[in-house]
């Protein structure tokens, strides 16, 4: 083997380049090897066609970790967010749309347009999802307390989030506990009568999972969305100026800065077991490479039952592993515009178009979707969510063009069918520009290129088992000292020295960067 290193980082995704940034400001000797020829995971821009650069996955940033923002200086690495307003703009067949904005009271007069009883339930609805979300976000820069040893330290953080829930007082404090494992669909019935506000609110209640609105555990999803959002403020994207890959640069280059090393074009094969501890790599090549830490930001299926061998694990932890769900739902079309689509509800260019475009008219309508997909079927009528990130930044298309992203659910990973080819990707394509011109009769003939990538692209390309952008559901079962899975939920597992970084660890899926930075924060801890 080559001389060792401190620490290698397997996969140049996110939340490997946080770990591996804040490990090289320790001043360890750092080195991320990345499989494919640039960094960022799904995390990336690419120039798809001659001129038109998508934001091929991931389209937005939600809750990044502020402190990851400021002990990593992104801002000085180039990384600047716009936040779009409105955030929302929903569009029905009948000609009436609903926008949310960044102001509440632009909302409230907005639904005040739908209902009253709505638009005078907005404020309170705003606090109790600001309250769930703020704990949970108290809950997201911890490490989730190990419940097999019972240890003071672990004591001490289940007190202080229990103290961050009596704080509430006890009459919210029940609210928040009772809200969590509620279908989001109960959730918004309970406030609201407007089928179109509690649809394009539910549609963050199963955003990235596969579930409907009426599943248990769907208000969680809809708060996790929502963690770090002002109160509100619903379904806000923020776009990076240049594109989402500009997040993953300003995260190589701050790693680099503090001296990390990243390689890319560097497939890691196998993870060296020498007496149950990680000593190194084995590339792709052939070469090997030693570290006195592994730290893996690929998928816990593909870290153990790949580049570990579960011959080197105890049985009980792999048949654990083995139990994780994955069951990828999603699916993107990228779109190279001639012009921008012009909705019936609000026909030309305005304001509308920069925000998130979501096609959700009804709670009904998201669980048909889901029906379609259960059974195996790409949904008939698909939840939608649209955005045109050349309006807030024009360097992404050719002047007068427009690039759109359209995240597409649901379009299952295993189909009734067999796995996806080149006709169910067809299918998709034309179910989605057929869904969206149901809206935008002008957008068929706008269209001058488009990209379609499934769950399968997903798994092949970047490896993501069953294409699951999250590395494993986030269902209740499936969170905090349950993730990845009991009993190793502290960036740690069963062979000494080797740790996990990625999405599949608390507190999950997201361009948050948390994950990232509670496993460096471990990772010293052993050092």
């Amino acid at each position: 083997m080559i001389q060792p290193y401190d620490a290698i980082v397997v996969g140049a995704g996110h939340n490997g380049l946080t770990t591996a940034a804040y490990l090289a400001k320790a001043d360890k000797r750092v080195l991320v090897l990345e499989r494919r020829d640039i960094v960022g995971g799904v995390t990336v821009t690419q120039e798809v066609h001659t001129g038109f650069k998508f934001d091929t996955w991931v389209h937005g940033v939600g809750w990044l970790h502020p402190k990851v923002m400021r002990d990593l200086d992104l801002a000085h690495h180039g990384l600047e967010i716009l936040r779009n307003d409105p955030t929302v703009f929903a569009p029905l067949p009948d000609g009436a749309h609903l926008t949310l904005w960044q102001d509440g009271g632009k909302t409230v007069e907005t639904l005040r347009g739908f209902s009253s009883s709505d638009a005078n339930k907005w404020g309170a609805f705003a606090e109790r999802v600001a309250q769930v979300a703020q704990i949970l976000e108290a809950a997201y820069s911890v490490t989730p307390p190990d419940i097999r040893a019972g240890s003071f330290d672990d004591l001490i953080k289940i007190l202080k989030l229990g103290g961050r829930l009596r704080r509430l007082g006890r009459r919210n404090m029940m609210e928040v506990i009772r809200l969590l494992p509620m279908s989001v669909a109960e959730f918004l019935d309970e406030w609201f009568e407007t089928d179109v506000l509690k649809g394009t609110l539910g549609a963050s209640g199963i955003s990235g999972i596969f579930q409907g609105p009426r599943a248990s555990g769907t208000t969680f999803i809809l708060a996790h969305h929502h963690v770090g959002s002002p109160k509100g403020v619903f379904r806000s994207l923020g776009l990076v100026r240049g594109g989402v890959g500009n997040l993953s640069a300003a995260l190589a280059g701050a790693a680099r800065q503090h001296g990390a090393e990243i390689r890319t074009g560097a497939e890691v094969e196998q993870v060296v077991i020498v007496e149950g501890q990680a000593r190194g790599v084995v590339l792709a090549s052939g070469e090997e490479i030693a570290a006195s830490q592994i730290i893996s930001n690929a998928d816990p299926h593909a870290t153990f039952l790949g580049l570990v061998g579960p011959l080197n694990l105890p049985q009980d932890f792999v048949q654990k592993v083995r139990n994780i769900k994955f069951r990828g739902a999603c699916a993107r079309v990228n779109l190279a515009l001639d012009e921008l689509p012009s909705f019936t509800s609000l026909p030309g260019d305005g304001p509308h178009l920069r925000g998130v475009i979501s096609i959700s008219p009804s709670l009904n309508y998201l669980e048909r979707a889901y029906d379609d997909a259960k059974y195996g079927g790409i949904s008939q009528q698909p939840y939608l969510e649209a955005s045109i990130p050349s309006l807030a930044d024009p360097t992404l298309a050719p002047s007068g063009k427009h690039v759109m992203t359209i995240a597409v659910q649901y379009a299952p990973y295993q189909l009734k069918q067999g796995l996806w080819d080149d006709a169910q990707r067809e299918l998709l394509f034309d179910t989605v520009v057929e869904t969206l011109t149901e809206y935008a009769p002008n957008l068929t003939g706008a269209i001058l290129h488009s990209q379609v990538l499934t769950p399968l692209d997903l798994e092949q390309e970047f490896g993501l088992t069953e294409g699951n952008l999250n590395h494993g559901e986030l269902t209740l079962d499936q969170l905090f000292f349950m993730r990845p899975v009991p009993g190793w939920a502290q960036y740690r597992t069963p062979i000494k020295n080797l740790y996990l970084c990625g999405a599949g660890t608390h507190p999950g899926g997201g361009v948050a960067a948390a994950s990232g930075y509670n496993a460096a924060r471990e990772i010293l801890k052993d050092a």
